[in-house]
């Protein structure tokens, strides 16, 4: 970054336009009176009378850039250096078919957890943060990684189990058992004092071959904090059906498991939260994000780099070269 160390010098820039009228006034060149000027009205003018004002402009720059110069240019470098750790985190999201109930209006459920959830990337710093999805299956959307921009590309990705062109085995139910036991792989080999996952599902655990309990009690082995959420309103909810007059919304019964997301939470001394709209589910996601501080200590240095010396030695030979012409090719009589 280039700034100055002086930039109050500038004002002294105000007074050129005073000194260059005096200096207009002081160089008009001299004039003799003749009676009759037709004699010399047709000869040609000396370069040298075109060529006088050469050695005020030079002046002129050279007091600019000695100006410029005491204004103390500097160039600077920051450098951090970065003390302690972070906390590596896995986003485990369901995305089965119920994700797509209206109840978060105007998004469904997805959608909105996807714009909530890259606000709290967004709020994250030092810490390595990785993203599971799971329906019947669960998959590794993105490994845990400091690249924010590549987290978020793949974050935006995601969609409906049946949009994401998986077979019917995976795309049908709620496997969250699976996806847990996903996120927690995911973290096994992490050397990070703090490991967290943050499981968000709208439904009920109906496949898959590990139970949820189970996946979170070896999650707890592990030493990670499962925080659960559970999305969505109680009783039915607008849902959109495709009929053969179009895209449809009627209302259905939405299902949630709160009795084993309070369990998966309580197994890992973590918490359950349930979100029944946008502005819940942000102010859930901003609460961990405050419980899960990294202990990271950030120290910046700043070197500078003086830079007048560019711009004063361009200066002295300005002021070089006016002084040679001003008394050599065009100096003047007093």
């Amino acid at each position: 970054m280039l700034h100055f160390a002086n930039p109050w010098v500038f004002l002294a820039l105000l007074a050129l336009p005073v000194l260059i009228a005096w200096l207009w006034r002081r160089e008009q060149p001299v004039t003799m009176q003749y009676s009759d000027l037709r004699l010399v009205h047709d000869l040609p003018r000396s370069p040298k009378v075109w060529l006088r004002w050469l050695p005020t402009v030079l002046r002129l720059f050279t007091l600019t850039l000695l100006i410029v110069a005491a204004a103390r240019p500097q160039a600077s470098r920051e450098r951090e250096v970065i003390r302690g750790q972070g906390v590596d985190i896995v986003l485990a999201v369901d995305i089965s078919g119920s994700m797509a109930a209206l109840d978060f209006e105007p998004q469904n459920r997805l959608e909105a957890a996807k714009q909530v959830i890259d606000e709290f990337i967004h709020e994250r710093e030092y810490d390595r943060i990785g993203i599971v999805v799971f329906a019947g299956e669960a998959f590794s959307q993105c490994p845990p990684t400091f690249d924010y921009d590549v987290l978020r590309r793949l974050l935006n990705d995601v969609d409906l189990a049946q949009n994401m062109g998986l077979d019917k085995n995976a795309a049908d139910g709620t496997a969250i058992g699976m996806g847990l036991a996903q996120a927690a792989a995911m973290l096994q080999e992490s050397d990070a004092k703090s490991r967290v996952i943050i499981l968000l599902t709208d439904g009920v655990n109906n496949k898959g071959q590990i139970d949820p309990l189970t996946a979170a009690q070896a999650a707890n082995a592990l030493d990670i904090k499962v925080y659960t959420i559970g999305m969505g309103r109680p009783g039915q909810v607008p849902f959109p059906v495709d009929t053969i007059f179009g895209r449809r919304t009627q209302m259905v019964e939405s299902e949630l498991d709160e009795e084993t997301l309070q369990a998966i939470a309580n197994a890992t001394d973590a918490l359950y939260f349930r979100a029944t709209n946008m502005e819940g589910l942000r102010d859930i996601y901003e609460q961990i994000n405050q419980l899960e501080k990294s202990e990271v200590e950030v120290q910046k240095f700043t070197r500078y780099k003086e830079l007048a010396a560019w711009v004063l030695f361009p200066a002295l030979g300005l002021l070089w070269i006016e002084m040679i012409l001003r008394h050599t090719l065009l100096r003047t009589l007093p």
